[in-house]
């Protein structure tokens, strides 16, 4: 069977061609025809001799997603692909363009297991999980098709990628190599259901990326319904996981509350949050619901998220309301996957 060599770091790369009689030295030859120079012929690697570009191609494949569609908003802000990888998954990625820069919004599994009510994702559970050169596909797709830079990555895709963990690791490592991506590790933000034993896991690797935790209610009652997982984790656990976070990463961690009309948006449920996270340095992205055909829910009116706003900003809480970005071009997860299935079928 051929060696997949896209995902591949530069250890892994030495390792395999020393094991196969090549010297190590063109491990960083080969890691720069794919991430840098984007050739994938091995024909056209011609710093490499001739036995060695045969034997390349007998017993090396560079698997890398086949896109199926590619939508961009109305003002050109936002861009979505829809890819199919190699056993055929169907997997989404966002370009978000800012003044500051390219943000992209990868996905970490095919489907997923934890049932957010308002999410599209998951609404046929979890198919598997996405190894790390799969991830590190969605970046490279818009690179390889806009010939833009990246600023900054989300990994808020479909998916939870803490159930992912080793393979997201290593997909963070690799767009930090300097010779690969050389994105900081700041400028990366990985978003959490909220599993615990994950959250401290993460706090020891030394990668001090944003922790984005999507806590969505002020108590369990409300998030069981929101988030059927959250019932193998009390909201209070989660909160001291996200504080010790804090405290051993010097990072400030973002807490995301879609805003549902009717269940989780009034002024109490604000204040309760506030008692929730009591003194801990932390960010609240507020999201008004972004309901479907498939997903019957609602944001509140804009005069009851700004009380709610202001309750977060009189307890001293930083606050801001995601800017709604490609609405029309379904790019929330799920959407758009779940619109080309539909034509499909």
């Amino acid at each position: 069977m051929k060696r997949n060599i896209w995902g591949m770091n530069l250890q892994e790369m030495e390792e395999w061609l020393i094991r196969n009689k090549f010297p190590g030295f063109r491990a960083k030859q080969l890691r720069d025809y794919l991430y840098r120079r984007y050739i994938f012929s091995f024909d056209e690697m011609q710093q490499f001799p001739l036995s060695m570009r045969n034997w390349l191609k007998e017993n090396a494949c560079i698997e890398k997603p086949e896109v199926i569609n590619r939508i961009q908003s109305d003002d050109g802000n936002t861009t979505k692909l829809l890819l199919k990888m190699n056993d055929g998954s169907l997997v989404e990625t966002v370009c978000m363009h800012h003044n500051y820069g390219n943000s992209i919004c990868v996905s970490s599994q095919v489907g997923c297991a934890m049932g957010c009510i308002f999410c599209a994702s998951g609404l046929k559970g979890l198919e598997r999980n996405l190894t790390a050169g799969e991830i590190l596909s969605q970046i490279y797709a818009f690179i390889e098709i806009y010939g833009i830079s990246v600023h900054s990555v989300v990994i808020m895709g479909a998916g939870e990628p803490l159930t992912n963990y080793e393979e997201v690791l290593k997909f963070l490592r690799l767009i930090n190599d300097k010779e690969l991506l050389n994105i900081s590790y700041r400028n990366m933000t990985l978003s959490t259901c909220g599993i615990v034993p994950q959250i401290y896991r993460l706090a020891e690797e030394n990668i001090p990326v944003t922790l984005a935790v999507s806590l969505h209610a002020p108590n369990d009652e409300i998030r069981n319904k929101l988030l059927p997982i959250s019932k193998n984790f009390k909201i209070e656990d989660v909160i001291r996981a996200a504080s010790y976070y804090f405290k051993t990463t010097k990072r400030r961690v973002t807490f995301e509350y879609i805003l549902i009309k009717d269940i989780n948006s009034s002024v109490e449920n604000a204040k309760e949050l506030c008692r929730l996270v009591g003194k801990l340095p932390c960010h609240f992205n507020l999201i008004p619901v972004n309901g479907t055909e498939h997903i019957k829910l609602y944001p509140p009116e804009w005069k009851e998220i700004r009380k709610f706003q202001d309750v977060l900003i009189e307890h001293g809480k930083e606050t801001t309301v995601r800017k709604q970005m490609g609405d029309e071009i379904q790019a929330a997860c799920g959407q758009l996957k779940r619109r080309y299935l539909s034509k499909e079928g």
